[in-house]
């Protein structure tokens, strides 16, 4: 039985003819492949014919045994994320401490941070890092986003607020980072983190998270005394921040620069929690130490002796003479020459108690009076006690230390 006209009686033949048919049919079979082969690919590219390539891949990929037909397909990634990344990654630089190893007698790298390229102006750039980056360092050696070193010029650190400036030659910077607004900033708004964590074999790692605190308070024990000598406040963020960091950018999702990465809290129980120096808190400071080479804070002209509460009962009785109810305050142990403690008339042991009226208890808050609350030229009135009185003066601070 035939596949074709399988109902249709044809009458029969005799053997000769029968012959005959078969070569004609074998022959015409043979034309007809041909023809299929030659006119099918022009009737597609004329589309008489159907043919779709996605169909027949589908096609392809669900006969048994045969493997689907690859493609290369380009996907766009880009994003908000991946758009402030590009703008402020090529700001962000490795910064090396180059210390003297006394023992070789050689320049050796004592630590690596990161920074933040800042400024152009004329044929210099200016950098912002951590102050504990560049502590200690002979030389600083920076490096930039494209892989180029340069020699690095401390221009001025301060320890109060852990912040550094550097200058390079300009000639190779491309990029400088844009400053944000901090203050803006509003808990659960998303940001990345930028630097080198664990040195330059991990340059321009990116992070991201999300600001988890405003205005945090962090305790720092400068001097490693065990007490309290400056209090920092701080940005949270669960971004993640690891050594080699310290220096680098906190950006904003438009690429904005909003804080200066500081620290982590390392703690076996804890997880998630860096530190960001606020960019707002951090521009007069980077303007001070760019044009002065330090902080221009006000100063009274004393050396702090400690607080108090540090001094045994005998001593805050015999020694600084206080009244029993007085237990907290800030002693002088001793006044510099001709500054404005002393044209004021304080002397060696005085115990400050008070600053424009408000109390004083320890350190960190004559700290935070003096440097948050007033400003180089201005007048500050003074409560002390000594020999068991209690006395106010009145002094006009000066530029210096305290």
């Amino acid at each position: 039985m035939g596949y074709y006209d399988q109902d249709y009686e044809q009458p029969p033949k005799n053997q000769k003819g029968n012959k005959g048919y078969l070569l004609s049919s074998l022959v015409g079979i043979v034309l007809g492949a041909l023809l299929v082969i030659i006119a099918v690919p022009a009737l597609i590219n004329y589309n008489v014919l159907p043919y779709d390539p996605e169909t027949e891949t589908e096609n392809a990929a669900g006969i048994e045994g045969e493997a689907p037909i690859q493609q290369n397909v380009s996907v766009d990634v880009t994003t908000q994320v991946t758009a402030a990344v590009e703008k402020a990654q090529g700001a962000v630089v490795g910064v090396t401490n180059i210390q003297a190893n006394n023992f070789w007698n050689q320049q050796a790298e004592a630590g690596t941070g990161s920074g933040v390229v800042y400024k152009r102006a004329d044929d210099v750039a200016y950098i912002v890092t951590n102050h504990h980056v560049i502590e200690g360092a002979d030389q600083v050696e920076i490096t930039l986003a494209d892989g180029t070193k340069a020699p690095g010029e401390i221009r001025g650190s301060d320890i109060w607020t852990d912040l550094a400036v550097i200058e390079i030659p300009a000639e190779h910077v491309r990029t400088v980072a844009e400053f944000g607004d901090s203050d803006a900033l509003t808990p659960g708004e998303p940001v990345i983190a930028i630097g080198n964590p664990l040195g330059l074999q991990f340059s321009g790692s990116v992070t991201q998270g999300i600001i988890s605190g405003l205005e945090r308070a962090i305790p720092i024990d400068i001097d490693q005394n065990g007490s309290v000598d400056w209090q920092a406040e701080v940005l949270q963020t669960d971004a993640a921040i690891n050594p080699g960091n310290s220096g680098g950018a906190l950006v904003n999702i438009n690429g904005q620069v909003v804080g200066i990465n500081s620290m982590k809290i390392a703690q076996n129980a804890v997880e998630g929690i860096g530190l960001s120096i606020p960019i707002n808190d951090a521009v007069p400071i980077i303007e001070d130490l760019e044009r002065f080479g330090e902080v221009q804070r006000p100063s009274m002209g004393i050396t702090i002796g400690g607080d108090v509460s540090s001094v045994s009962t005998y001593h805050q009785r015999e020694t600084l003479q206080l009244p029993e109810d007085v237990t907290k305050g800030v002693f002088v142990a001793g006044v510099v020459p001709n500054s404005p403690a002393a044209l004021a008339g304080l002397q060696e042991l005085d115990v400050i108690v008070a600053l424009d009226g408000e109390p004083v208890t320890n350190i960190l808050e004559l700290r935070k009076h003096l440097y948050n609350e007033k400003e180089v030229g201005d007048q500050m009135e003074v409560t002390f006690y000594r020999n068991g009185e209690r006395q106010e003066v009145v002094l006009k601070l000066a530029r210096g230390s305290i």
